[in-house]
């Protein structure tokens, strides 16, 4: 039987590929896209998602629309990195279908208080809608079988000295989701940051001379150059796709169980996500925190899945 999943992003050049990779491989069931304010506006992540959708013609899963700003704080966007549409570079189709009539939270909601508890919620943005429908409903919190995140870092963050993007944007909700008491996956920039778009990927993908991947390769050649100003990176990493291939194949990436707290008044450490690698807290693992990518295993598994798409 397929996972079930729901992928809850803000598109995000990497969220777009994280997308198609959930939208089409075999072992996964796609129910539906929520979206939220990160990467750019609710509004513009929101139509990123149906562009990418109706381009990759995934035209059967309802995508809706979510929070358009923190919990308690400001909305704050990752133009620098994904430019002022949030997918900017390669041209994007108008969309083919209109968003569901239904908040994202709603969706949420719905669709796991309908569930068995098989339900696997694969959120690769700020966790706003994650945490506002266990706030709103708590009831659903059993029936969410596990979470696959892409946030956080043990280390080094790459918005501020300390914190990873998408909790240092609603480190008040990371903290609802982190204390959740359900089974959680971390996918932390130690990973991701191995998963590294070089020449050899962006060749093997223009190779399969299809448009969804040629598409991609497009993205990729507009993030490069983002991470190449921003960071100093020879090449793109792909954070949000590593959250879903832990979904498919749980050992491409290597875990050990730890506490994760997220800080959310530190002066210098707002949205940090602090790792107890050597238990020094004496609290709980509520976690399984990443720390290594199979990185052949993982280019694999997601090239094969876009030469998938016609």
């Amino acid at each position: 039987m397929r996972q079930k999943i729901i992928l809850d992003c803000d598109p995000g050049h990497d969220d777009a590929i994280a997308l198609l990779l959930a939208a089409r491989h075999p072992a996964l069931e796609l129910l539906a896209v929520t979206t939220v304010a990160g990467n750019q506006s609710v509004e513009k992540t929101s139509t990123n998602a149906l562009k990418v959708c109706s381009l990759a013609r995934v035209l059967d899963v309802p995508v809706a629309r979510g929070m358009q700003r923190p919990l308690l704080r400001p909305a704050r966007f990752a133009s620098d990195i994904h430019g002022e549409s949030g997918l900017d570079g390669p041209e994007m189709p108008v969309p083919a279908f209109p968003l569901a009539a239904q908040h994202a939270v709603d969706l949420l909601i719905e669709l796991l208080l309908q569930s068995n508890g098989d339900i696997v919620l694969i959120p690769t943005g700020p966790l706003t809608n994650i945490a506002a429908a266990i706030r709103r409903e708590p009831a659903i919190v059993p029936k969410i079988q596990a979470i696959s995140l892409m946030g956080g870092a043990i280390s080094v963050g790459n918005v501020t000295a300390s914190a990873e993007f998408n909790i240092w944007a609603d480190p008040e909700a990371a903290a609802i989701v982190f204390a959740c008491g359900r089974p959680i996956t971390m996918v932390p920039l130690e990973v991701t940051h191995q998963a590294l778009a070089t020449e050899d990927i962006m060749q093997r993908l223009r190779a399969m001379q299809r448009p969804v991947p040629t598409f991609v390769a497009d993205l990729l050649h507009y993030f490069a150059d983002s991470y190449r100003q921003v960071f100093g990176f020879s090449a793109p990493p792909l954070h949000d796709p590593c959250a879903v291939a832990a979904v498919i194949e749980p050992g491409i990436i290597l875990t050990r169980e730890m506490h994760v707290a997220i800080e959310t008044q530190g002066e210098w450490t707002v949205g940090r996500t602090v790792c107890d690698i050597y238990g020094k807290t004496g609290l709980p693992a509520n976690a399984c925190v990443g720390y290594a990518l199979q990185v052949e295993r993982f280019w694999d598994l997601l090239l094969d899945t876009l030469q998938c798409y016609a």
